[in-house]
């Protein structure tokens, strides 16, 4: 057993005594450790944040425990069928997607779940560097393994920015919004973004790897300067610091009704449940695509997701890719 697996289940067995004393000779028991590593298990977690008390001939009580995103902690608000079979956590990464995309490719279980306090090689869309600073943000992947072609896989952007959306709004009492195709904002700002990607044949798709990143706590001195979009955070935006665990519970259980639902249903529930927080149409829009930049009215999306725009010359132009800013 790896020492991360034996803190977490030092914090399970904490959990387990809802407040009252462990006994350190229990907890040497369970590990199957001496006292002495015991001991130093304890510290290693006080050194993470952990408020832990130690009485003699009483062994050690949880007083308290950090805004870490540890899977022990993750769990005591998790009710999921699918998403968090799996939860893979790191202090720090490269990027969770990439170690999504090798955990797929050892045959991770569909719904395992990689976080990270940190990255330091954070990806958001067409190769941009997302700023990942530590303790403050989530940085999450989510791999699944839908049975569909690889032509439907950007449905499942749709799917993961409602969850993004809902999950914001159930944790802040914010109405997000939904920016075309894969941002979600508050009050016109950028809080959180998407990075879906698949490794897939002709005919059908390995795994899918959902990115996900949210602004959480993140203070405005550290935002770079040259984003190309206004961006912020829940805590901005609420004035008051937000449970990075909570969020994240609340997250996960999105994502899994919303991936049951569409196992279930299709794509056009998912569709309405992106809608419900869209609020460009009938707007005057500049869309910069791979051949260039469109103007027009945004009429809405059809039932594959495209974004329908009404241009000058009275002609509806369908677009399958590219950045949205409202004019």
């Amino acid at each position: 057993m790896s020492q991360q697996a034996r803190q977490l289940q030092i914090l399970k067995l904490f959990q387990q005594q809802q407040g009252a004393y462990l006994s350190g000779a229990e907890i040497s028991r369970v590990l199957g450790v001496s006292r002495t590593a015991v001991w130093k298990h304890i510290e290693q977690l006080r050194s993470l944040g952990y408020r832990i008390e130690a009485v003699t001939a009483r062994g050690y009580r949880l007083h308290g425990s950090p805004d870490l995103l540890l899977p022990a902690e993750i769990r005591t608000e998790l009710e999921t069928e699918v998403i968090g079979r799996e939860l893979v956590y790191f202090a720090e990464t490269d990027s969770t997607n990439d170690r999504a995309h090798a955990l797929a490719r050892e045959g991770a279980v569909e719904g395992t779940v990689v976080i990270a306090e940190a990255q330091k090689a954070g990806k958001g869309r067409l190769g941009r560097h997302w700023v990942s600073p530590p303790g403050v943000n989530l940085y999450a992947s989510i791999v699944l393994r839908p049975s569909i072609a690889p032509r439907q896989a950007p449905q499942l952007t749709f799917l993961s920015a409602a969850a993004v959306a809902r999950a914001i709004a159930e944790m802040t009492r914010l109405r997000p919004t939904v920016k075309w195709p894969n941002d979600v904002l508050l009050s016109g700002r950028k809080v959180a973004g998407l990075l879906n990607e698949l490794d897939a044949e002709t005919e059908r798709i390995r795994y899918l790897v959902l990115g996900i990143g949210i602004n959480i706590n993140m203070t405005a001195d550290q935002f770079p300067a040259d984003l190309r979009y206004p961006a912020s955070s829940l805590a901005l935006e609420t004035g008051s610091t937000v449970s990075r665990r909570l969020l994240t519970c609340a997250l996960l259980r999105q994502l899994d009704k919303l991936y049951a639902l569409y196992l279930e249903q299709g794509f056009e529930p998912i569709l309405q449940a992106w809608q419900d927080y869209f609020d460009l149409t009938g707007q005057q829009v500049e869309v910069s695509e791979q051949a260039g930049i469109c103007r027009g009215r945004v009429l809405g999306l059809d039932g594959e997701g495209a974004l329908l725009l009404r241009l000058a010359d009275d002609s509806v132009k369908r677009i399958l890719a590219g950045d949205v800013r409202p004019l």
